[in-house]
């Protein structure tokens, strides 16, 4: 009844290979280059992030003690009520 799902289609001229998870390295150059990678892609990018991430935290910041002050009453305006 039909195809199997793994032979819907047939290709031509294609070649693939395949590596069996049994004979990898799980984590081949780690040490030696994948942690002084991951720090220089974090220091290239970090100036053009933060900059920007700090001005909008300092703008909310602000945003609210602003919110906030202008939500309290007066103490002047009920000094002389009785």
């Amino acid at each position: 009844m039909g195809r199997h799902f793994g032979n819907l289609a047939r290709v031509r001229h294609v070649i693939t290979y395949s590596l069996s998870p049994f004979e990898q390295k799980a984590f081949p150059n780690y040490f030696s280059k994948g942690i002084p990678n991951a720090w220089r892609r974090f220091t290239s990018s970090f100036f053009k992030v933060a900059p920007p991430m700090i001005l909008m935290y300092l703008t909310y910041t602000w945003g609210n003690s602003v919110h906030q002050q202008s939500k309290r009453k007066n103490p002047a305006d009920y000094g002389n009520n009785e």
